[in-house]
């Protein structure tokens, strides 16, 4: 029984060509730290490094590489941007579609005298860029929103959402997680002050390796999360004032990035618009099966139009846990059942506390696949 990989919203699988062979590269041959040693295997290390910051500016159409922060995940990066911005006193504005990424550090400010206001989505998962306005206080320095739902695959309105906040002088910070490698984000034109993004889902690279890319200011006006040593100003005990160094301590996971930038590469030749299509493509076909199931709620949005590759169903009188224990253990279809870590999209949706069975799609699946899929969901119905 071979294994059928439908769990791309929770981490990229198969990763890109020659991802491994790059980590195995550095590991085997390379092996040092960068900015700690003035030998050669040290600056050709650095040099890929670089050559990633670079590469990012260039998807994510920023200017200054300096300005990418590389952390562990986008939890880590959202942390940083959510922790290092706000203050007692602040308030924020996020959606009811937010992840736990988004939404545990907001509750931790919350707790520390940060004030914020969850604007409601409908039903499907979409936003009204209106209500954002309508909730914008004297006090409010940040939206922080979700570029699309990892629950429904429903994508937010962004560039409506930034030109709110560039008119009322307020930051904004995008969560990239399940749109970055698949979907056109333009910092400048979407007016984003912060942008969290992991490598280890649509950018096809390994777990382990994420980042951010602030403004000037936004780095300005950040606190450091984390501090310590960066093999810079090793005179001083004090966090450097530059970029990435304020931000950046301690050492990065270099092997992981050495495989994110084999994966950006993959992207590059690839082309976003031609991963997209496939993704959207298989996201069709498998909503038009979805479609002839009987007792099956399709969530969120019914089309690929405003959708990402991220699709959820509901069993109305079946476990839904059970379907998806079904399709792994007698099929081997790999799925992600529950609550997604989004339990404010869940309610949202009208899934709480039930959760759903969510089929999340890769460019590298085919259409054989998706309808084998659909023919097993059919058969454990009836069953």
């Amino acid at each position: 029984m071979e294994r059928i990989y439908l769990d791309n919203g929770a981490t990229s699988y198969p990763k890109a060509p020659g991802v491994a062979k790059a980590m195995i590269h550095y590991i085997e041959d390379i092996g040092t730290n960068i900015n700690r040693g003035g030998y050669k295997s040290a600056y050709s290390a650095a040099e890929v490094v670089l050559d990633t910051r670079e590469r990012l500016i260039k998807l994510f159409n920023y200017s200054n590489s300096n300005n990418v922060i590389f952390t562990p995940n986008i939890t880590y990066s959202l942390n940083f941007l959510i922790k290092g911005l706000l203050k007692p006193g602040d308030h924020c504005i996020v959606t009811s579609m937010e992840h736990n990424a988004v939404m545990r550090p907001v509750m931790q400010m919350y707790k520390k005298g940060v004030d914020f206001t969850k604007i409601k989505c409908d039903i499907e998962g979409r936003l009204d860029p209106k209500d954002i306005e309508k909730h914008i206080k004297e006090n409010t320095k940040v939206v922080i929103m979700t570029h699309a739902s990892n629950v429904c695959g429903t994508i937010m309105p962004i560039y409506e959402v930034g030109k709110i906040c560039k008119k009322h002088n307020i930051k904004f910070v995008v969560d990239s997680a399940q749109t970055a490698g698949a979907f056109n984000i333009d910092m400048k034109e979407m007016n984003i002050d912060g942008l969290a993004f992991t490598g280890h889902k649509g950018l096809l690279g390994p777990q382990g390796i994420g980042g951010f890319i602030i403004t000037d200011e936004m780095a300005e006006i950040m606190e450091p999360l984390v501090s310590g040593g960066t093999g810079s100003m090793s005179d001083s005990e004090e966090i450097p004032p530059f970029m990435p160094d304020k931000f950046e301590s301690g050492t990065i996971n270099i092997p992981g990035i050495f495989g994110l930038n084999e994966a950006l590469k993959y992207i590059e030749k690839e082309g976003i618009e031609s991963i997209r299509e496939k993704e959207l493509e298989l996201t069709r076909l498998f909503i038009k099966g979805v479609k002839t199931l009987e007792n099956v709620r399709l969530v969120g949005i019914d089309g690929t139009e405003g959708r990402t590759a991220v699709v959820s169903i509901d069993c109305k009188d079946r476990d839904n846990a059970e379907i998806s224990y079904l399709l792994d253990k007698d099929f081997g279809i790999a799925t992600r059942c529950g609550l997604h870590c989004a339990p404010s999209a869940h309610k949202t949706l009208d899934t709480f506390p039930q959760g759903t069975v969510r089929f999340s799609f890769s460019h590298f699946n085919t259409e054989q696949e998706i309808e084998y899929t659909i023919d097993v969901l059919n058969k454990i119905l009836k069953g």
